[in-house]
């Protein structure tokens, strides 16, 4: 995959702030914010404090194991949310990329039963995401580099 979409940590500020401002001009006000680990925990982090939403849960998903590599399907990660902490709620659903919209979609779904209404909100949207988010900052179809996940892991010199 050659071409790539960088977002740089100046772009990822504005970004948090332009994603909370969708939410806020579209009338939306989350009881909570529910993060997807590990991706979508900075954005969440930026679009609660945007919104001043300190209500945050965390989900963890796992999906990618490689540029563009994946499982078959997501599998989510314990400890998982209770839904009595969920129950009747307005959740925000936030992640950093819809790429196939796997992930946001077992989310999605795993929060459908127990939530008043869930949004979901990302830094990017790609054209073949099964899930249209309702609050994306930008559209890409290229692989994208993050600036928390461009670098390898950090090892003993």
């Amino acid at each position: 995959m050659s071409e790539r979409e960088t977002l740089t940590w100046d772009d990822f500020g504005r970004a948090g702030r332009a994603l909370g401002q969708q939410v806020v001009d579209d009338g939306y006000r989350p009881d909570l914010i529910l993060a997807i680990a590990r991706g979508g925990l900075l954005p969440a982090g930026a679009i609660s404090y945007a919104l001043d939403v300190k209500n945050l849960h965390l989900i963890n998903v796992e999906f990618y194991t490689g540029v563009d590599e994946r499982l078959d399907l997501p599998v989510m990660l314990p400890p998982v949310p209770q839904t009595v902490d969920l129950s009747g709620a307005t959740v925000l659903i936030v992640d950093d990329v819809a790429d196939t919209g796997a992930t946001l979609e077992l989310v999605r779904d795993y929060c459908a039963e127990h939530v008043a209404e869930a949004r979901c909100a990302v830094i990017y949207e790609k054209p073949r995401s099964v899930v249209n988010c309702e609050y994306v900052w930008k559209r890409t179809d290229k692989w994208i580099n993050f600036p928390w996940s461009s670098e390898p892991p950090v090892t003993r010199a």
